[in-house]
């Protein structure tokens, strides 16, 4: 069985063609130019190919309501051209076979559950921490949407004490996106974080912003495994930091094993490594095949 997977990122697109176990056995990336041009190269990449279904991981805000008149479009994004852009539809125009459709951090947690780092559990929550910060939510064996879809990365957070930097989000400033996305990390300390030395002071205050939302999503959600994938999180001494500060923060009230002596295992990095956004699409258009049988 043969798959298409569709991760659109706001930078790039990643295209490959997979199947049931989780492998991807052909692949294309190419920048994210305006919406015609990109999705004519995607369209060209699966065209000719015996695929049984294609499934969307994406940038959004989108529109994942199938009852609603505008399901499949971009939404409010400020990438030029993508606002309102019917996605989903012009690759449907292209190709009649199953589409799954979701965020693209949704898209992630499900790749995880299915082939990862959650594999065998019925709920984790998945956050890329980058250019941005997106949440994805498998709760109880399937992905949360409700009323639009999560968007974790915009909750608000309490300052670090130590911590005069206004946040970069448009939105809210001081957000969880605004304090410790990427380019929060480059424009407070005027140097990109990968090139800041492991034991840098920013990193601390990165773990105490990141601390503080995955704890509220333990109180919140409870999920048993929470993966911690993006950009930043390739530096790795921010795990313990994180691991420490969730201790901190949740000061023994959540009695679980989970937190108390297994934190290193249940806070983790994604198990496909950097195939978790397109094992995440290629876990969509299974979804999608199976639920048109």
């Amino acid at each position: 069985m043969r798959i298409g997977a569709v991760e659109a990122g706001g930078t790039k697109f990643v295209c490959g063609i997979g199947n049931e176990f989780g492998e991807i056995e052909k692949r294309i990336s190419f920048p994210t130019e305006q919406p015609e041009e990109t999705l004519a190269q995607v369209i060209d990449f699966f065209a000719g190919e015996d695929i049984a279904a294609i499934g969307i991981g994406t940038f959004g805000p989108i529109d994942i309501d199938k009852q609603s008149k505008t399901y499949g479009h971009v939404t409010t994004t400020p990438k030029p051209g993508w606002a309102n852009y019917p996605f989903l539809g012009r690759l449907q125009q292209a190709f009649s076979v199953p589409f799954g459709f979701d965020t693209d951090v949704n898209a992630a947690a499900l790749g995880e559950a299915t082939w990862g780092a959650a594999k065998g559990l019925d709920s984790c929550v998945y956050y890329t921490i980058g250019t941005g910060v997106g949440v994805g939510v498998y709760a109880e064996g399937k992905l949360i949407h409700g009323m639009l879809h999560p968007e974790g990365g915009h909750v608000l957070t309490r300052r670090h004490p130590e911590d005069s930097f206004a946040g970069v989000c448009p939105y809210h400033g001081d957000c969880l996106e605004g304090m410790a996305a990427g380019p929060a990390l480059e424009k407070r300390w005027n140097v990109k974080g990968a090139e800041l030395p492991v034991d840098h002071p920013a990193w601390e205050i990165e773990a105490f912003y990141i601390g503080q939302a995955l704890s509220a999503t333990i109180l919140m959600l409870s999920p048993k495994k929470i993966i911690l994938g993006g950009g930043v999180m390739k530096q790795h001494q921010l795990f313990p930091l994180i691991h420490k500060q969730v201790q901190k923060n949740l000061n023994g009230y959540v009695q679980s094993s989970l937190i108390t002596d297994q934190i290193a295992q249940y806070i983790t990095a994604p198990g496909l490594g950097d195939n978790a956004g397109l094992c995440g699409s290629l876990a969509l258009g299974l979804q999608a095949l199976k639920d048109a049988e």
